[in-house]
């Protein structure tokens, strides 16, 4: 009796902490936990439902996001199987009027969010449901059957004689912490769907959309996935010996599923549209799509005989949609398909997929065949693609990758740099010093000087010493890596101005524009080592001499690489800040130890903040020059086309305003620091509306 109530009350005290704490997951299991003390009746039924009232009451609070009621009537609903048949019996009364107020809210909520996180623009042949009015649609279906459901496991009703004689307790009143602006909550979700009955087997029935089952076990699953993803290394040990891969040990407890359950669905179809749904849920999926990759191939190698079938169907269906399909999703198949067949030999039916050859360029089939087998070439190599694919398909192939020396093509020397470049590869080929180099790039003459007083670069200097260093050093990446080290203050020696980085940048592209995977690690050396900044890379990617790359995927790679190196480095600086805030032990004549020997700590300090400060400052206008490039290309094609009497929404506008979207999602923590900025500055009520509908959609998923 006294343990009983110690529980409850221990219970109580983590909910509130969770709360406090902003662990929406574990506050909703607790949730349900209680619904099943309540079955159990060490809870009272009365006591639940205030619980649920005082949660589903926060709809009714002032000025706060929706967001947050989200959660709280989330957490109710998806209480509701597990106890609603003991609350309908006890108190139906107080039930029905707690569902009464859920349906009002849930009619009146803001759905502007729902358009923006569907993973495809059709509801053809599946709708795609919001997931809070998907949930109620299955609440209400359960509440209209009486509240009995078919695959909860409950084994305390064996004991419901003893049971029902113990002592209940009473919640005590919960008071819900009022909302704060560090608060973050749960994004809201479009439901995912790629099957339905007819793609199952006859003997296996796959639940409806609308039944609750379908809820139920979907949420076991992703429960088993979380659980196995964040275990601890030590729970995987065989024999104590051996380590059981953690995609392993979530691959056997998805396929050991309940085995009254095991027999009535198609269990391999539902594992499957689970873990795709995760992979590709918007605004990001919660871990890297390799997790959800190599957790597929642990499936497939537990299950060779149905397994592979059923993701042979899956893939199929995703293409079948892909015109349909947002943009980021397509993205996320491709290089989730590529790392799938780079462990399966490559072996795929090429033709059955040949209708995309004589599709548009841009169409998102042609599209997607043609970053699949790009990522599978980074996966292995260009002869190995090459023999694989069929021969029509050869003309969706990368091109070779080789370096383009434009210089060393000027047999007439035409090229005012040709003579300088050839003294260049001559003292690189004999290994001479930096230094030696530098000499004979200082005869170079500058072509700006004619139109320059005080040339702020040479381009002709930069083109003829980059152009030279990274054909030289194209034998592999060990020696493309090691060269850079060794020839890296020459560069920074070049780097006068942020016209100079981007001078830097297109040559890099115009001597690798066939190796897309060398220019992303290219520019990511050149960021660490500091002789690019990040905003010239973003000033790059929108120029001009880009524009044929735009539709690529490599280009947005990059840029999410350039924004996270920038993100990095913030974070980086915020962490050295706060150790050097701590209090440091003191030494023997009473003064503080600073890190740095001699420098005072509060010198340290106001360094860092300085540091800090400036930082900030390069990430916030890293977000508004990605911004107002977006803007003005996708403004400048709608004039060009309504000028033209065309329709604007086109094949390249559908890629431009999906890369759009994916930056605002792939990067939302950072900025939803900025929006009232981006608000005043960028996304103008002046701005066109189909524009100004992503910023919205972005801003709805806090609002």
């Amino acid at each position: 009796m006294k343990f009983g109530g110690e529980v409850v009350e221990k219970l109580t005290n983590n909910f509130k902490d969770y709360l406090k704490s902003c662990n929406w997951s574990k506050a909703s299991s607790l949730i349900r936990f209680f619904g099943d003390l309540c079955n159990c009746h060490v809870i009272s039924a009365s006591s639940l439902l205030n619980l649920f009232e005082t949660l589903v009451d926060v709809t009714m609070e002032d000025n706060i996001p929706q967001a947050r009621s989200d959660f709280y009537v989330y957490s109710v609903l998806s209480a509701l199987p597990f106890v609603g048949k003991e609350l309908n019996d006890k108190n139906h009364e107080n039930l029905e009027q707690l569902l009464n107020n859920i349906e009002n809210y849930i009619s009146k909520r803001s759905k502007t969010h729902h358009t923006a996180l569907r993973v495809w623009y059709s509801d053809s042949p599946h709708p795609q449901e919001e997931y809070l009015d998907c949930l109620w649609a299955q609440i209400s279906k359960l509440r209209s059957e009486k509240w009995v459901e078919k695959c909860l496991s409950r084994p305390y009703l064996s004991l419901d004689s003893v049971l029902c004689e113990a002592l209940t307790h009473n919640l005590p009143q919960i008071q819900i912490p009022p909302h704060e602006s560090s608060f973050i909550y749960p994004n809201p979700r479009v439901i995912f769907r790629l099957f339905d009955y007819t793609d199952c087997p006859e003997d296996n029935i796959l639940p409806g959309a609308h039944n609750i089952e379908r809820f139920l076990i979907e949420e076991h699953m992703r429960w088993i996935i979380d659980q196995n993803y964040f275990a601890r290394k030590e729970w995987y040990k065989i024999d104590y010996l051996n380590y059981i891969n953690k995609f392993l040990f979530s691959a056997i407890a998805l396929l050991s599923f309940p085995g009254l359950l095991k027999q009535k669905i198609p269990l391999e179809y539902m594992v499957v549209e689970v873990i795709l749904g995760e992979l590709f849920t918007l605004p990001k999926s919660k871990y890297l799509e390799i997790c959800y990759g190599s957790l597929l191939l642990e499936l497939c190698k537990l299950q060779p005989s149905t397994l592979p079938q059923v993701l042979a169907q899956a893939v199929e269906l995703l293409y079948d949609r892909l015109d349909s399909m947002n943009v980021d999703c397509i993205g996320r198949f491709a290089s989730w398909f590529a790392y799938h067949l780079s462990n399966f030999q490559f072996s795929w039916d090429w033709d059955g997929w040949s209708t995309c050859l004589t599709a548009d360029n841009l169409s998102p089939k042609q599209r997607f065949v043609r970053e699949t087998l790009q990522r599978c070439m980074r996966l292995s190599y260009h002869q190995r693609i090459a023999e694989i694919v069929p021969e029509t398909f050869q003309c969706l192939l990368p091109d070779l990758p080789a370096p383009n020396n434009k210089f060393a093509e000027d047999e007439t020397g035409s090229l005012s740099g040709t003579p300088y470049a050839q003294k260049l590869l001559n003292v690189l080929k004999e290994k001479h010093t930096p230094e030696e180099a530098l000499e004979v790039l200082k005869d170079i003459p500058n072509p700006l000087q004619e139109s320059e007083e005080e040339p702020s670069y040479n381009p002709l200097k930069i083109n003829v010493f980059l152009t030279c260093l990274l054909c030289y050093l194209s034998k592999s990446f060990t020696h493309l890596f090691a060269g850079f080290a060794k020839y890296q203050l020459c560069l920074k020696s070049l780097n006068t101005s942020e016209e100079a980085q981007i001078c830097i940048l297109k040559t890099m592209f115009e001597v690798w524009n066939s190796h897309q995977q060398l220019i992303i690690l290219l520019t990511k050396k050149f960021l660490k080592a500091g002789i690019v900044q990040h905003s010239a890379v973003a000033n790059w990617l929108f120029s001009k001499d880009m524009s044929a790359e735009l539709t690529k995927s490599y280009v947005w790679e990059l840029l999410h690489e350039t924004i996270l190196q920038q993100v990095k480095t913030v974070e980086k600086i915020e962490k050295e800040l706060e150790e050097a805030k701590e209090p440091k032990p003191k030494s023997e004549d009473g003064k503080e130890a600073g890190a740095d020997g001699d420098i005072p700590m509060e010198e340290m300090v106001e360094k860092l903040e300085e540091k800090l400060e400036s930082a900030q400052s390069d990430q916030k206008n890293l977000f508004l020059i990605i911004f107002q490039r977006f803007i003005m290309l996708l403004s400048e094609h709608i004039q060009s086309c309504e000028s033209q009497n065309k329709s604007f929404k086109n094949l390249w506008f559908r890629w431009m305003i999906g890369r759009l979207q994916q930056v605002f999602f792939e990067h939302q923590e950072n900025v939803f620091k900025y929006v009232s900025t981006l608000e005043s500055l960028l996304f103008t009520p002046e701005v066109d509306q189909h524009i100004l509908l992503i910023f919205r959609q972005f801003c709805s998923l806090r609002a």
